[in-house]
């Protein structure tokens, strides 16, 4: 039998029933899978809504739609707010700091927007190039990054290209170069040589430092009579002098220069001590006998107390060590030092003896200047060699980042003269003082 036979001429309603059937069946199958789809899409749909409604805030749905709108604006928000952050916490500390610091007047009274002409010296040997270079580091980190004063370096031959490549890399002001003069460095005509060899020759037997050395002697002569006429510093009237292995304990906040010039000061230091009186024993004697010659030079309320403990009679080795100093170089070139060098230098006893740049510096500014023209820098916290300033405050030295030990602290100590200038000075010690004598 063919197939679909029963649909044949013969039968033609059931040809008809079976076109009826097949549309019946094709509809409801077709309408059965839209509605199925649409409920599932539907039920979906409802799904994903109850879950955003359980699971994700309203604000993160307004946030997400608002960077929708800008894609910038989350990153600014973060930013905004770790501003507001910092500043908050920013004036917190500067809270917190204003009442710990103990108020330092010098910080106050100098602005760093307006310079005095002012420069760093430093007489150096090139081979001393990399000692110095901790020290030049030092006085730039605690000090001149803030303030760019200009740097004059001397010495008696030609500086090489390393040492002033590597000195301008590091100094944030100018730096200049000069080679003393031979007759800056070198014996006056009136200097018996011989006389002056038979004196080292002695000095190194008897065991006096830098006894038997030539060239320590020209530069005692050199420091006390002759770098401040150099034309390098012609353009200054203050200098703050840095020598090799040296090192500077705390942050400098305040302008030095600026300091000493407002407040009339002349000459400052930061150690003092006795000097060897085997390599001075005719000095004093000299000197009186240029008081003598030239009264007019001693200032009415000079300083004599310091230097000397029977108002003149003889010299108590007392000084100011030079080799931290920052002193007006018009006093220097004033008539009244000038005569008292050139004095001295006839004597001979630079190279006779073994007369420091210290000590006659020191008797100089005690005779010759009233004495609240001297100034004892005691914030600076200064180390040269063996001894060491310190300042014994404990919270200064927290805030001004000192990296010194208190325990070191030369001023107080026998050998120190800096009981005497805080007694002759008439000042107050500081608290802590008798803790560290």
């Amino acid at each position: 039998m063919k197939p679909f036979a029963i649909l044949n001429s013969r039968q033609p309603y059931l040809k008809y029933l079976a076109i009826v059937l097949t549309l019946v069946i094709i509809y409801v199958l077709t309408h059965r899978s839209n509605d199925y789809v649409s409920q599932s899409l539907q039920s979906n749909s409802q799904d994903s809504s109850t879950k955003d409604t359980i699971k994700v805030p309203e604000e993160l749905k307004i946030e997400k739609e608002e960077n929708l709108l800008d894609p910038n604006q989350e990153k600014i928000e973060d930013s905004y707010k770790q501003s507001q952050k910092f500043q908050i916490q920013e004036s917190h500390d500067k809270m917190q700091q204003s009442q710990f610091e103990p108020e330092n007047p010098k910080e106050k009274e100098t602005s760093k927007n307006s310079k005095v002409k002012a420069t760093f010296v430093t007489l150096a040997r090139n081979e001393e190039l990399f000692s110095l270079i901790k020290s030049i580091r030092s006085v730039e980190d605690r000090f001149n990054h803030k303030f760019n004063y200009d740097w004059i370096f001397f010495n008696d031959k030609e500086f090489t290209q390393e040492f002033k490549d590597l000195t301008s890399a590091i100094v944030s002001g100018k730096t200049k170069y000069g080679t003393i003069p031979k007759e800056h460095w070198s014996y006056p005509e009136w200097i018996d040589q011989q006389k002056a060899e038979e004196s080292r020759k002695k000095m190194k037997a008897a065991g006096i430092i830098y006894g038997d050395l030539e060239s320590y002697r020209h530069m005692c002569r050199f420091e006390s009579g002759f770098f401040w006429r150099n034309p390098l510093l012609e353009d200054y009237d203050w200098y703050w002098r840095v020598e090799p292995d040296t090192d500077i304990h705390c942050d400098l906040n305040y302008d030095l220069f600026k300091y000493m010039e407002d407040n009339n000061k002349v000459y400052g230091f930061t150690i003092s001590i006795h000097e060897f009186d085997k390599t001075i024993p005719t000095l004093w004697e000299q000197t009186k006998k240029f008081i003598d010659l030239h009264p007019e030079y001693i200032a009415e309320n000079n300083f004599m107390d310091f230097i000397s403990n029977d108002k003149g009679k003889t010299y108590n080795l007392c000084h100011f060590w030079s080799n931290f100093e920052i002193a007006s170089l018009k006093f220097w070139r004033s008539k009244a030092y000038q005569d008292y060098f050139e004095f001295l230098d006839k004597t001979g006893g630079f190279f006779y003896e073994r007369w420091g740049d210290a000590p006659i510096h020191s008797i100089a500014a005690s005779l010759f200047l009233p004495k609240d023209k001297i100034h004892y820098f005691e914030d600076v916290g200064y180390r040269h060699g063996v001894y060491t300033q310190c300042p014994l405050n404990p919270e200064y030295r927290y805030q001004h980042k000192c990296h010194c030990k208190p325990n070191d602290d030369f001023t107080f100590r026998g050998y120190s003269c800096g009981r005497r200038f805080y007694e002759k000075m008439g000042l107050t010690k500081p608290e802590e003082w008798e803790n560290y004598t």
